[in-house]
């Protein structure tokens, strides 16, 4: 193989598969038939869901984010997936942090969540937009070009946070090949990895949501028998019990957002220092009125893994109620289950693993880090949708819906179309009437969750169908058809029958951001576009810069006798001139130096392939060495004559390329 073979700019995008996670967040890949969690540029796997904005209103992602939270907790917005989908006036949206919210003044303004960050007004979509992207640059620095995603969201999101989530994608400029189910997900990378069957709970416990899915691994198909959770509960939860006791001893009587979050970040610091100790002491600082006279500003506080067990117990108790739920929907017992899967990270708290031992009877699987397990399976997944053939004839998800479907009729009911727990791609129809004579159009509203009242249950969109002829009450035909795609969401299409009046929605809930917002969304990422393809193309440069030196040098070391007088300093030149290039900013100058070491590299290629070539046919007889030849242009040319498209011709003209190149190239197709 030749260097320019590896660096074959035909070469097609990879797919990648996000965990974006309330907490931590994560990018991974599938490398040489296994999926593998992506760094980033300071070689860290874990991305902090943290956004910081800056007083020019650039947006500061991660590590350096989360450190600034303290300081600037108004500018900085944490822990931002359990905002998604939510509406202002949410009592959950007001106890999650120290932010200051823009407040509605109307109906729509009240369906969304908006902050205020200094002169600014942002989204939970926007900001969740800004992680994605940031994980999607540390994707592009280790591959060439980033294909499509797949992005991993809760079980138990409903249609909105589903759909804010596809959008966020969107925004960071993602091509959204799926959304997973966390737990499907998990249960992707375990069956896969391990090769092992039978009937599995998946308990995932993260940053800001609570799921458990009931599965089946059977020979590579995953089917989902039932599925529950709570996205309102996660780790935040425990840190805020345990937040609540620090501001008590820091005497926090005006509790002002610095003072919630430095309450609220040593909370997740203790957590994680109980994983390993039983008790840990830190230095909380006292506030003004409570340090007199020559008392000092700050106290010790010891806090035990015992005390934390106690603050926690409420919060964790509440997983059970869904897991006995979903156990019964399954029809099957705890005891029937051969293993339960941890996910997230708040599964490394002692009290939660031994929980879940007591719940179901046995101790749960920790063979593959519970942080890390979703994003892997989302990998595996992308890999298949961008049409891995290795993969594509082992597996089969079966995923479920988390929450039933409907719509209200009359009474203010909520008439269930797909049930909860229905196995999707799914669809589903069902007739209604009318109720008043004369009836000359239905007004529709689409509504999801198990409440036996819409008032109750969440709602997803309404509209209406007009154009029905006056008719006596009860005449009316009016057929509703539901389908749920493999992202789980919505289509709805309402048909009356004797006129065969029909209209048709696709359900996008109201969430935060109309279409006109995030088209113009769209069209200011447009007006940085030049910048953008200035930025990303530096950053193609340099990789395949990097890659090309690398490979370069590993060769040096391999066949340097084959070198001629001269070559090795020409290279080594060669080499120093690319290595400043990638250390610069100019991506045709980068490219320009590529170029220049595949020059001075070429003659010295050729004699390297002549050496593998004469290392491969040595001791083999003429005979075959000639039938492997025909049979490597027999391939070529029954490609040429059978393939019409370009992908098996650029296989069969391909000069070099080998029969099993060429029919890897037609598979791919």
């Amino acid at each position: 193989m030749t260097l320019l073979e590896i660096f074959d700019p035909k070469a097609r995008p990879s797919p990648i598969g996000i965990d974006l996670g309330t907490t931590n967040s994560l990018v991974a890949r599938v490398r040489d038939g296994r999926p593998v969690v992506i760094d980033d540029c300071n070689g860290e796997r874990l991305v902090p869901s943290v956004v910081h904005y800056d007083e020019r209103g650039h947006a500061i992602v991660g590590h350096s984010a989360r450190r600034m939270a303290q300081s600037q907790p108004r500018e900085t917005i944490v822990s931002v997936k359990r905002f998604m989908g939510r509406g202002a006036n949410d009592p959950e949206t007001r106890r999650l942090g120290p932010y200051e919210f823009v407040e509605p003044k109307g109906p729509e303004d009240a369906k969304s969540v908006r902050f205020k960050v200094r002169d600014q007004v942002v989204t939970p979509v926007e900001v969740s937009a800004e992680i994605l992207r940031e994980l999607r640059t540390s994707a592009e620095r280790e591959l060439r070009s980033v294909g499509g995603a797949v992005i991993t969201v809760p079980a138990y999101f409903d249609d909105a946070q589903r759909q804010a989530t596809k959008d966020a994608g969107r925004l960071a400029g993602l091509e959204v090949l799926r959304l997973l189910n966390e737990p499907t997900a998990a249960a992707l990378a375990y069956g896969l990895d391990k090769q092992q069957n039978g009937l599995f709970a998946v308990y995932d416990l993260g940053g800001g949501t609570f799921d458990i899915t009931v599965l089946l691994l059977d020979d590579g198909v995953f089917q989902v028998k039932s599925t529950g959770g709570d996205s309102a509960l996660g780790g935040d939860d425990m840190d805020r019990a345990l937040a609540e006791r620090l501001l008590q001893e820091m005497g926090a009587a005006r509790r002002t957002p610095e003072v919630v979050r430095l309450a609220l970040d040593t909370a997740r610091s203790i957590k994680h220092a109980l994983t390993d100790a039983e008790r840990v002491e830190v230095e909380l600082p006292v506030q003004a009125g409570e340090a007199g006279a020559g008392q000092p500003a700050s106290k010790l506080v010891t806090v035990t893994r015992d005390e934390l067990n106690a603050l926690i117990a409420p919060i964790v108790e509440r997983t059970g109620a869904a897991c006995r739920r979903a156990l019964r929907d399954a029809g099957v017992q705890a005891s029937d289950v051969d293993g339960v899967i941890l996910v997230g990270g708040a599964t490394r708290v002692p009290y939660v693993r031994g929980y879940v031992a007591k719940l179901f009877g046995k101790e749960p699987l920790k063979d593959i880090d519970p942080e890390e397990v979703v994003a892997l399976g989302a990998a595996i997944q992308a890999d298949i949708l961008a049409g891995s053939m290795e993969r594509a004839d082992e597996v089969l998800l079966l995923d479920v819906l988390p929450l039933s479907l409907g719509i209200e009729t009359m009474g203010g009911v909520a008439e269930k179309i797909l049930p909860r727990n229905t196995t999707i791609p799914a669809g589903a129809r069902q007739v209604f009437t009318t109720y008043a004579d004369n009836q000359t159009g239905f007004d529709l509203h689409i509504v999801q969750g198990e409440r036996e009242l819409a008032a109750d249950c969440r709602s997803l969109a309404r509209f209406v169908l007009k154009g029905i002829p006056p008719m006596p009450a009860g005449m009316a035909r009016l057929e509703v058809t539901f389908r749920v795609d493999a992202d789980g969401l919505l289509g709805v299409t309402a048909r009356e029958l004797t006129t065969g009046v029909e209209q048709k929605v696709e359900v996008k809930p109201s969430y935060g951001l109309t279409d006109e917002e995030v088209e113009n969304m769209l069209l200011a990422a447009l007006d940085h576009g030049e910048e953008d393809l200035l930025k990303r193309r530096l950053v193609e440069a340099r990789v395949e810069g990097e890659r090309v030196a690398m490979a370069t040098r590993k060769a040096l070391s391999a066949d340097a006798d084959l070198l001629g007088p001269g070559e090795r300093e020409a290279i080594e030149g060669a080499l120093s001139a690319l290595g400043a290039a990638i250390r610069g900013d100019k991506p045709g100058l980068i490219q320009a130096r590529t170029d220049a070491l595949d020059d001075a590299t070429r003659a010295w290629a050729g004699r390297r392939m002549d050496r593998a070539v004469a290392k491969a046919i040595a001791g083999k007889q003429v005979e075959d060495v000639e039938a492997n030849v025909a049979a490597a242009k027999g391939v070529d040319a029954h490609l040429a004559e059978h393939r019409g498209d370009d992908a098996g011709r650029a296989a069969a003209e391909a000069g070099g390329a080998s029969a099993a190149q060429a029919a890897v190239e037609a598979r791919r197709s």
